[in-house]
């Protein structure tokens, strides 16, 4: 399952760095590119709830192979995708099924595992998951960078030998597949797809159609007013896509709370922290995906603690812990920014990492212990959803203090070297959309007074940009304080044995024993 899993926490990461590479060969715009991004969390936060609820229906097996091959499939294609007028088309839409085929393969390999493993024993099983699985989003970076020496492509056929050897040992581990005899609720997962699709997009494009737009907000709105809509609706269905009653059980509440919140942080560091380290740092794109590696040391030692915290005492101390060492590594890491050493700050990554580490498998684990019915798969859907829209919404929040923040910056470090106003603002969203879009460092050429000026102050502009990292990172920091608060909330306690879930797994594995 971590094989399976692997691919798609990679391609969190992966296409960022190769990003340049495309946009030169196939003649993308921007905005498309960003399409190219935003496609693949957009179509993993639409469709992780109907991942959970098929893996339940048709068995997690099933659905592990399945999501595998319309993966792999996916990635084949985008990397052969063809030049010309049709090809921005093309990897958008490519990109987007992958994101369908993780959607289905995660919960699934997800709900294996819990599955497999005995309550007792689950927390120490899913902090090696999550552990392993989660640093491998560190290594998107570095592999990017190598596979883009010698082609932008090879990033999405690196997924094919991974894919195979995912699907050879699936095979091989005989697992037992267990099915639940009922209908697939179809208008609530289109309904539940409508509305994180659509608020998720209004999240997502914050960043370059504005805040004050009315298509920003007419998708948030409109979204959230869909999702309201499928709440009602789901009360009232004698087969929901997403059993409501879960929400009654106040751990698992505070439990997805907390996911939540360490998720503003947790997904959106890994673009924000790259471009800082390739704009304020000077790093080259491996260097950056080695300074993320200072925070998962941290994270990879954190969570195999945190794993054994929750057998032995419950998720709640595990989750204050993270919490609270979360917001101090952040807050930290925050004030450091602006020395621009990558060697005086690694103490402080290590530490937001060991904070989100705690966080991270506790709260999964706890959260899939309190199945009702043993339904893994539907409830990791409502977890892995719930982290993918916190995501989006980090993103977006943070993208725009960044560029706003930057954008004055910059504008001040101009006007103080003789430009006017207007041609400092002209200039300022110039480079404010290059270094935070994709981390672009090329020196400006020419003789003009722009250029000159632009060179002279490469220097303040890098020191400009991490003093607006200095406000995302703060902002990283207050989620996880707030991830403290509702930690607080979690009534405690260590689930030993869920009746339902412990007497249905009992049978498939005396089957598996035979």
């Amino acid at each position: 399952m971590m094989f399976a899993v692997a691919m798609t926490f990679i391609d969190q990461t992966i296409v960022a760095i190769a990003t340049p590479d495309i946009v030169d060969e196939l003649g993308l715009s921007t905005s498309g590119m960003q399409w190219v991004v935003n496609a693949y969390l957009l179509a993993l936060a639409a469709f992780f709830a109907l991942g959970g609820r098929l893996a339940d229906l048709l068995g997690a097996r099933r659905m592990v192979m399945i999501g595998t091959l319309v993966f792999v499939v996916s990635s084949v294609l985008c990397g052969c995708v063809p030049r010309g007028g049709f090809a921005q088309t093309w990897l958008i839409v490519f990109r987007a099924t992958q994101g369908l085929g993780a959607a289905l393969l995660f919960p699934a390999a997800l709900a294996v595992v819990v599955a497999v493993f005995p309550v007792d024993r689950r927390g120490r099983a899913l902090a090696l998951f999550f552990g392993i699985s989660g640093a491998l989003t560190a290594l998107g970076p570095l592999l990017g960078g190598w596979l883009t020496g010698w082609t932008w492509r090879a990033i999405f056929w690196v997924n094919v030998p991974v894919a195979l050897t995912a699907l050879v040992l699936t095979y091989l581990a005989r697992i037992p597949d267990r099915r639940r005899a009922e209908r697939l609720d179809v208008a609530g997962a289109a309904l539940i797809a409508v509305g994180m699709g659509l608020s998720v997009l209004g999240f997502q494009q914050a960043w370059s159609w504005g805040w004050d737009s009315a298509a920003t907000w007419g998708c948030i709105a409109g979204g959230l007013l869909v999702l309201y809509g499928f709440v009602r609706y789901e009360r009232g269905v004698q087969h929901p896509l997403v059993n409501l009653r879960i929400f009654r059980d106040k751990a698992f509440t505070a439990d997805t709370a907390v996911l939540f919140f360490a998720m503003l942080a947790f997904v959106p560091l890994f673009f924000f922290a790259s471009v800082y380290a390739q704009i304020s740092l000077s790093a080259s794109p491996n260097q950056a995906a080695l300074f993320l590696l200072y925070f998962f040391a941290g994270f990879a030692i954190a969570s195999q603690w945190g794993g054994r915290i929750l057998d032995k005492r419950g998720a709640r101390p595990a989750l204050k812990l993270g919490s609270l060492l979360g917001a101090l590594g952040f807050a930290l890491w925050a004030g450091q920014m602006t020395d621009l050493s990558m060697h005086d700050q690694w103490p402080y990554a290590a530490l937001a990492g060991a904070g989100i580490g705690f966080i991270l498998a506790p709260a999964s684990t706890d959260a899939v212990n309190r199945a009702i019915g043993a339904s893994y798969g539907e409830v990791t859907g409502i977890t892995q959803t719930v982290r993918n829209y916190a995501a989006s919404i980090g993103l977006a929040v943070y993208g725009t203090i960044l560029t706003h923040v930057t954008n004055g910056n910059v504008v001040h470090s101009l006007e103080s070297r003789g430009l006017s106003p207007a041609v400092s603002k002209d200039i300022s969203r110039h480079i404010t959309e290059s270094i935070t879009g994709s981390g672009d460092t090329r020196v400006p050429q020419g003789s003009g007074q722009a250029a000159s000026v632009m060179r002279d102050t490469m220097n303040t502009i890098r020191m400009d940009f991490a003093e607006a990292n200095q406000w995302v990172f703060y902002g990283m920091a207050i989620a996880l304080g707030l991830a403290y608060l509702a930690a607080l909330r979690h009534p405690g306690g260590r689930v030993t044995a869920p009746p339902e879930a412990e007497q249905q797994r009992a049978p498939a594995e005396e089957q598996h024993r035979v």
